[in-house]
């Protein structure tokens, strides 16, 4: 009898990625991954990674001028699996305010916005780059990437910017830095994303990679 094969994964190298911290957290829960640039490679993939840290206008122009734009859009329009980290997830949201303003990938409503340097007349740091907990708006990560972790579980964080989505039905997940609340994680039909790392985020976060996995029926 042939064996079954495995379904191919694609980290998305546009040159800003965490490639091999994120390659190397797929593979110890099972995942088939490649690093890849090539659109090739990308729209024959059965899902894709978007891993990234770094400046959301200099992504969008490496992606612009390596011409993966068009390759991603169509793997998320083609219903595959996505999942975007750090600055991944930022990318797919509609503009940044960085440096001016932006367009995004724009597959969900939202815009990016910095952390402000005070708040309430004190100083704030920034970027955040700390543990920090994640919670829910309803308390349910059934049937999520989230699924095994707990209600304010802490994750690492690595960022200046944050994610303000235009409708709170994507918001999987909220976490408050110095008093501002902010979406961490999103969901919306195929397509997964974090603000923080689960690649470094121990071993909670190493699950997330093979919860993505199984919900999506890619292990």
């Amino acid at each position: 009898m042939m064996a079954k094969s495995r379904k191919k994964i694609v980290i998305v190298d546009y040159g800003l990625g965490n490639l091999f911290s994120v390659n190397q957290a797929c593979q110890s829960v099972g995942l088939n991954v490649q690093i890849s640039n090539s659109k090739y490679d990308i729209l024959n993939a059965d899902a894709i990674i978007l891993p990234g840290v770094g400046a959301f206008i200099e992504a969008m122009n490496n992606l612009e001028k390596m011409d993966l734009v068009n390759s991603i859009r169509e793997v998320v329009k083609g219903g595959k699996p996505f999942f975007g980290i750090c600055l991944g997830m930022q990318l797919i949201f509609s503009k940044s305010e960085e440096f001016g303003s932006r367009n995004g990938l724009d597959f969900i409503p939202g815009v990016i916005k910095k952390f402000p340097a005070v708040i309430n007349e004190q100083r704030i740091k920034v970027p955040q780059i700390a543990w920090n907990n994640i919670y829910s708006i309803n308390s349910n990560w059934t049937a999520t990437p989230l699924n095994d972790v707990k209600q304010n579980e802490f994750m690492y964080f690595v960022h200046s910017y944050y994610v303000d989505p235009f409708s709170k039905e994507s918001i999987l997940s909220l976490t408050n830095y110095n008093g501002i609340e902010y979406c961490s994680a999103v969901m919306k039909d195929n397509i997964f994303a974090t603000q923080f790392h689960p690649e470094k985020s121990a071993e909670k976060g190493i699950n997330i990679y093979k919860n993505w996995g199984i919900t999506n029926n890619l292990i």
